[in-house]
């Protein structure tokens, strides 16, 4: 692994990593929405690439830009106010979310009653949901290389919708993301992830049987793939425990490629938008833009605004050249 400060005295490789994450997770999210379409399905069964109906974008990348947002704003000095402001600027004026996420809804509607993190975050049905893995990947590309600062910014960052095994996932996400980010290796970034797991917790059980079930089968994920999907299946399909260890099975089986890895938790199927965005996450902060499909990077670089109204035409690279420059500062 290389030093945060190698990373952050280049500036060249600082802004491809920063870029390649960030990108990574609107392409992850792009894609696995479109791959688990009906016409996508039906016409190719596997999807391998964007077609001119591919769908953009979910309330993963841009509930990843209001992070973004939040840690650009504050020049990278995360607190619970800090948060809390971006929220009610751009979460709780809206009237509806068109594809927002229920754990999201729940806590804009707690905020809306004066209730505040981390109650918000707790006091909510949906708190064991993705929706805060799918959106923390910008603090740990701010956080390269200093994983415990990423699982403090993460714990801040989530609270305010999510609690236990959803504060856990994001933060196993960001501190895999802060170590990719300084050139970590899989097992490296894999165990990363672990160690933000209690023991006893679901996630945590969820994610030794999923490697589990791939060390049965000698990492062969075509063999472990219908058994992995059979013992996470969860009744709904955005929970923390589900969508967490199918993201980092295929990441663990298909690594060494950006574009091949984004292929493969694309179609998982069930939240694969999510699932998507976070093995592109990890992978674009592992192997930078320079690494990526270019087309694929221009075809996310700005978001359509189905969620997060704000977000509509925001330009994903100045968002990374603003979070390089905050990195660079430090």
């Amino acid at each position: 692994m290389r030093k945060r400060e190698e990373l952050i005295n280049n500036r060249d490789l600082l802004f491809d990593k920063v870029y390649g994450a960030l990108s990574g997770i609107a392409i992850g999210d792009s894609f696995g929405d479109a791959s688990r379409m009906a016409e996508n399905r039906a016409n190719y069964q596997v999807t391998t690439d964007f077609n001119k109906g591919a769908s953009w974008s979910t309330d993963d990348t841009e509930f990843a830009l209001l992070t973004a947002k939040t840690l650009i704003r504050c020049r990278g000095k995360l607190t619970k106010e800090e948060v809390e402001k971006s929220w009610m600027e751009d979460v709780v004026t809206q009237d509806d979310y068109e594809r927002g996420g229920k754990s999201e809804i729940e806590a804009s509607d707690n905020l809306r009653k004066g209730i505040r993190a981390p109650q918000s975050g707790k006091f909510n049905t949906y708190n064991m949901s993705d929706g805060s893995s799918m959106r923390i990947g910008p603090i740990g590309i701010l956080c390269a290389g200093d994983v415990e600062r990423a699982k403090e910014y993460a714990r801040i960052e989530s609270e305010i919708s999510h609690y236990g095994d959803g504060i856990w996932g994001a933060q196993a996400v960001a501190a895999a993301v802060a170590v990719a980010m300084v050139d970590g290796t899989i097992k490296e970034i894999l165990d990363a992830a672990m160690e933000c797991l209690p023991k006893d917790s679901w996630v945590y059980f969820n994610m030794q049987k999923a490697f589990e079930i791939l060390d049965n089968n000698d990492g062969d994920l075509l063999a472990s793939w219908m058994e992995l999907h059979d013992f996470l299946r969860c009744t709904t399909w955005a929970t923390t425990a589900e969508a967490l260890p199918s993201a980092f099975a295929c990441l663990r089986c298909v690594n060494d490629d950006f574009r091949k890895g984004v292929i493969v938790a694309g179609n998982w199927g069930r939240d694969a938008d999510t699932i998507g965005a976070i093995a592109g996450v990890i992978l674009g902060a592992k192997y930078g833009a320079s690494n990526m499909p270019e087309r694929w990077i221009e075809k996310t670089r700005y978001p359509s605004g189905t969620c997060l109204k704000f977000t509509k035409g925001i330009d994903i690279k100045d968002y990374a050249e603003k979070i390089a420059d905050i990195m660079t500062e430090e």
